[in-house]
């Protein structure tokens, strides 16, 4: 197959314009399934809708499907009757037809799935819907090869060589014993070395590494980069095997979420791409856009309570953006690395004091080292006068100490709230430093101007 590039894609888009169907599926016959995917976002649905029926290959056209974004494959899916996404449904692996499934809307799952002629993948399909997406369970198959524990080894190959025939990739034998409870993993090289073993239980990997139905997403990504794997098996509450989860699986979801969690540090309510309308694009922006507005009010109404001491000393309002400024970076640093501690594992909530104490730690540094920094840029500039350069100082040594604490215990309380901790990194911790960093500025420098005269 050739890899898709700016020629290819002027071409297809040429073929699609003048409607040449010989020439499309010729195209469409050389190019992968992703390749395929990346091309539709070139052409508007008629033209993809077009292709995608001149595919001539019902099992490539699944895989399409799969690779299309949520949106492209939608809009492709609408043009389509139950039955038509049944059969293509059929061709797919379970854990992918899942995934199709959850995106349809309610009515229609029951009638494509009894339009699935494979009733033991429609059962399974079942089953796996019954799952949170969000776990373990609704991101693995029931695609594998899996042998009793009591075979030998030339029962073993043989049923390998049957379960095989079903299957596109082989990561692994899974070893069970008659209850189905998973007992091992069977490596290919026991097969080459110990042909006639009487057991493949005396020679198989005993205790593998394994997660139950249950587990989050996380916590499996985290597991599969811990331990090098490619494929990992899923038991239920009783240690019986159920299915397994694949690597691309997984990197899928990391992709997924990472860009969610990207999404959300922006200010962006909802998942949006690039091609998504424009209302959908306001609708996810404008709401931290509005959040952002009112904690501009609030700042205004602290800053009109303020203009006496303004007025009587211009310099008060040069470092105003200082301060909200350094507050928002310290927040947003802090909470930063919470919510990746969080994400890969190295941070538990119940080693949250730990985590609050060092970065109490960290604060009180940094907010010496820039309180003391700024100190001495006012005297230097603004010499004599005291009052403001430490209530600049002091000002910033106390945003600083409130950043630090406030961006570390906001992104931990979400997540024992359940709540996407990543929220935390973005304009809700900014917003809420700029305003209490202005709080703490105005009550420093009114105190200050009290107790020291601006000029000796």
């Amino acid at each position: 197959m050739k890899e898709i590039n700016e020629e290819n894609i002027e071409k297809i888009e040429n073929l699609a314009e003048h409607h040449d169907e010989d020439g499309a599926r010729r195209e469409m016959r050389e190019l992968h399934p992703a390749d395929i995917a990346e091309l539709f976002d070139h052409l508007d649905v008629d033209e993809a809708e077009w292709l995608f029926n001149l595919i001539d290959d019902n099992e490539k056209k699944a895989d399409v499907l799969m690779e299309l974004d949520e949106e492209d494959r939608k809009k492709i899916l609408e043009g389509m009757d139950p039955e038509q996404i049944g059969h293509y449904i059929d061709l797919l692996d379970t854990d992918d037809a899942v995934d199709l499934i959850q995106e349809l809307d309610e009515e229609d799952r029951d009638e494509v799935i009894q339009h699935i002629d494979d009733m033991e993948q429609a059962g399974d399909i079942v089953d796996l819907l019954q799952y949170d997406e969000d776990t373990a369970g609704g991101l693995m198959g029931t695609e594998m090869i899996e042998v009793n524990e009591n075979m030998s080894m030339p029962e073993c190959i043989k049923e390998m060589r049957r379960q095989a025939e079903d299957l596109d990739d082989i990561y692994y034998v899974y070893v069970v014993d008659n209850d189905q409870r998973l007992k091992g993993i069977l490596p290919l090289k026991k097969m080459v070395t110990h042909p006639s073993v009487s057991k493949i239980k005396h020679v198989m990997e005993s205790n593998p590494v394994s997660v139950r139905t249950d587990t989050p997403i996380e916590d499996v990504a985290i597991d599969f980069e811990k331990y090098d794997l490619v494929a990992m098996p899923v038991i239920d509450s009783i240690g019986r095997l159920v299915g397994q989860i694949t690597v691309d699986d997984v990197m899928d979801e990391v992709r997924e979420q990472s860009e969610r969690d990207y999404q959300l540090a922006s200010g962006i309510s909802s998942d949006i791409d690039a091609a998504d309308s424009v209302f959908a694009q306001t609708k996810a922006r404008l709401p931290w856009l509005l959040i952002g507005i009112i904690g501009g009010i609030v700042n205004s109404v602290i800053l009109t309570g303020f203009e006496a001491q303004i007025a009587a000393v211009t310099v008060l309002a040069i470092f105003i953006p200082l301060i909200g400024g350094t507050g928002g970076n310290v927040g947003v640093q802090a909470s930063a690395i919470v919510v990746q501690g969080l994400a890969n594992g190295k941070l538990e909530l119940r080693n949250a004091g730990r985590q609050i104490g060092r970065e109490v730690i960290v604060a009180l540094m940094n907010a010496v080292v820039i309180s003391g920094v700024v100190l001495a840029y006012v005297l230097c500039t603004q010499p004599g006068a005291w009052a403001v350069a430490l209530a600049v100082a002091a000002s910033l040594f106390c945003v600083v100490i409130f950043a630090t604490v406030f961006g570390t215990l906001v992104p931990l309380t979400l997540e024992r709230l359940k709540i996407n901790p990543a929220l935390a990194t973005g304009p809700f911790i900014q917003i809420t430093n700029d305003v209490v960093g202005l709080l703490i500025y105005v009550a420093m420098s009114t105190w200050m101007l009290k107790m020291i005269p601006l000029h000796p």
